[in-house]
């Protein structure tokens, strides 16, 4: 199962018995625990069980034991280790047996296949994959605990914090509450003025380099020096590209860039002619090229092994799209 049909399964008041949440999203996996926290009415009956505190027997005792007021026995169980597959069956049984258990495993590891196959259906029990949202996603959720901050922020400075935090949502929300202390309206200057940047050099100068056909070797010392994820890096990439395409397809139909109605929101002046003015040496059949390079490169980068593999599969994409662009 995925994130949305989880959502709506929640919302309308269904709760499964037990549930597995993983994935690649943190922020995601807390809020869905606090929703089901929420529904089940545990209230303070939850026995919390986070990565090396976990013990089977006091596990099992915790969904084993009787209530006479028909309070919930909720069982929570965060951790990047798996609990063996004999004794996460019957955790599950347990939490099945009784109409008021309930037990969360929220796995923060990547070795999934093998557990996802306990939390059967005929044992009432769901797994929820999470996977990194979409920047539109991203931005919205921002947005939304601004509001509720009272943070006057625009769109393109949320961009900026997210960007500048490789799109980690948990992050970017702890860093606006700090942000929300200044009361004062919050825009790329407040940010770049007091909060650390996941990436020492800023990405963009790197995104520019590469588009504006500097030598290899250059753009490659800008990679080191960045150090950054492979696969986030790529995602920036992708976002860059998918950016200037807005603004070249716009540009050939009005002959003027306007950021508002090509991104939505208004970046600052030379932010928007800089990107225009590399929209425009960009020939249509090049960002084709690239956003084909770049959708076989996310495959590759996601299911490569070591991170050296993934380095040498990132330095090929770069090599392809500056062989598309000269």
């Amino acid at each position: 199962m995925y994130k949305r049909e989880f959502d709506q399964l929640l919302n309308s008041g269904t709760l499964p018995k037990s549930v597995m949440l993983y994935g690649e999203n943190e922020y995601y996996i807390e809020s869905s625990i606090k929703k089901i926290i929420e529904i089940s009415g545990a209230g303070d009956s939850i026995l919390k069980l986070y990565y090396d505190e976990y013990d089977f027997q006091k596990a099992k005792n915790w969904l084993s034991q009787s209530s006479l007021f028909g309070d919930v026995n909720f069982l929570l169980v965060k951790s990047d280790k798996k609990i063996p597959k004999k004794e996460l069956t019957q955790l599950i049984e347990l939490a099945f047996r009784n109409e008021t258990n309930y037990f969360v495993y929220a796995y923060t590891g990547s070795e999934f296949k093998t557990l996802t196959s306990a939390f059967a259906k005929k044992m009432n029990a769901e797994h929820v994959r999470f996977f990194q949202p979409s920047l539109n996603e991203a931005v919205s959720i921002i947005k939304e605990h601004a509001q509720n901050l009272n943070i006057q922020i625009d769109r393109y400075a949320i961009e900026h914090l997210l960007m500048a935090l490789n799109i980690n949502l948990s992050m970017a929300l702890n860093e606006l509450e700090k942000l929300s202390i200044l009361n004062s309206p919050i825009s790329s200057k407040e940010i770049d003025e007091h909060i650390f940047s996941l990436a020492p050099m800023a990405v963009n100068e790197f995104l520019f380099s590469l588009f504006s056909k500097k030598p290899l070797t250059d753009i490659i010392n800008q990679i080191s020096k960045l150090g950054e994820d492979e696969f986030a890096l790529l995602r920036q990439i992708q976002y860059f590209t998918n950016q200037l395409f807005l603004y070249h397809i716009y540009i050939k139909l009005h002959g003027t860039p306007n950021a508002k109605e090509i991104l939505g929101y208004s970046p600052p002046k030379h932010v928007v002619e800089r990107y225009a003015k590399l929209a425009i040496k960009t020939p249509m059949d090049v960002f084709e090229k690239v956003f084909d390079t770049l959708a076989e490169g996310e495959i590759a980068i996601k299911t490569a092994g070591n991170s050296s593999q993934k380095e040498t599969l990132l330095f090929s994409i770069l090599i392809k799209i500056k062989s598309f662009l000269g």
